[in-house]
């Protein structure tokens, strides 16, 4: 028996499957949030991957911010937006207060990545 060929994440109809799909892509591609802006900015500097969380015009919606603009086009890839959607945007290395070149994409609408506690780094004590 052939193997279903699913679409691509982003165009995933069962909204369900299309959640799981984005929460194991996110721990696959090691994507994580933090309770502090600063740590997440300094991750992203590292050239991790950083989700973050905000509102656009009432909606909710995450930037997943790197330096490690290969990185960044992975995950894209893998989720089924097109390459020119990255967005370049430099910003201050917080440690330094120097400008860097980073990048990002924005995730939101159908898909917005999961609430996923196993992503969540807990603020330092």
């Amino acid at each position: 028996m052939p193997q279903e060929r699913l679409p691509s994440i982003a165009d995933d109809p069962i909204s369900e499957r299309r959640v799981a799909r984005l929460r194991e892509l996110n721990r696959v591609s090691g994507a994580r949030e933090f309770v502090r802006r600063y740590d997440g900015m300094v991750h992203a500097m590292d050239g991790g991957l950083w989700l973050h969380r905000h509102q656009w015009q009432g909606r909710p919606m995450v930037h997943l911010v790197s330096t490690n603009r290969e990185r960044l086009r992975a995950y894209g890839a893998a989720l089924g937006i097109p390459s020119h959607r990255l967005q370049h945007k430099a910003l201050k290395d917080p440690r330094t207060t120097v400008r860097r070149a980073a990048w990002h994409w924005d995730l939101g609408g159908p898909v917005l990545p999961p609430q996923d506690d196993v992503l969540l780094h807990p603020d330092d004590p």
